[in-house]
């Protein structure tokens, strides 16, 4: 997998400590294989098996309760993501941040092939999320985040199976109080595969986790807010 070797050169180069974990969600190819491999070459690899329902968002969960750091980005396998805003984001965590959101729509992101009819529906949710929680981050649906140990243990339980966990943790980090920032980051469409994220299918799931989210963000009277 060239994502991985990407990422583990360039978080050399940085020297930043490392635990990288891949969770093989029921993949029905030589990815597991691929992965045994991997881990002989590279000792900061770690290998989940996903032997339950399979789901982005329960594959993420199962990384979430087995990192040992103490911080964790979330990071598509498809090479979308640049290893370089990976080290941007450490670095901003450095700084005092809890929470770091890069987005590909402000000055200095970079964008490439981005499907338009995806685009579209982006544009959409984003602005209504921004607009419903009054917060200026304009790609909250975006997977690639990264947050400290504290935000992920004072977020949980994750009730997401699906894609909308990219939303189910960020908007709980911000409601519940804890700091972020947001960068500007490079994305590009995959080059092989195929996406899973189907539209219509996923509408009602995103629907769903942000009116619950809101609901705890104006109707809870602050306690699930983080203790200080």
């Amino acid at each position: 997998m060239p994502c991985i070797t990407d990422i583990e050169k360039i978080l050399e180069e940085n020297k930043i400590d490392r635990e990288i974990i891949v969770v093989n969600d029921n993949s029905t190819d030589n990815t597991r294989e691929v992965l045994i491999n991997l881990c002989h070459k590279f000792k900061s690899l770690k290998v989940i098996e996903n032997t339950s329902e399979n789901g982005f968002g329960r594959a993420v969960r199962l990384g979430l309760n087995s990192f040992s750091g103490n911080a964790v980005a979330i990071m598509m396998a498809d090479l979308s993501d640049s290893p370089q805003d990976l080290v941007c984001y450490w670095e901003k965590l450095q700084e005092g941040h809890e929470c770091v959101f890069g987005s590909r729509f402000v000055p200095g992101s970079q964008v490439i092939d981005y499907p338009k009819a995806k685009l579209v529906a982006n544009r959409i949710v984003n602005t209504a999320i921004r607009y419903a929680f009054k917060i200026p981050c304009n790609d909250i649906t975006n997977a690639f985040k990264i947050y400290r140990r504290e935000v992920i243990e004072g977020c949980k339980p994750f009730i997401s199976p699906h894609f909308n966990l990219t939303v189910e943790i960020p908007l709980k980090a911000i409601v519940r109080g804890f700091t972020w920032t947001t960068i500007p980051i490079s994305w590009k469409n995959r080059s092989k595969g195929v996406a899973k994220l189907k539209l219509r299918e996923m509408g009602s799931r995103y629907f769903f986790i942000i009116a619950y989210l809101w609901l705890e963000k104006y109707f809870s009277r602050g306690d699930y807010l983080r203790n200080k």
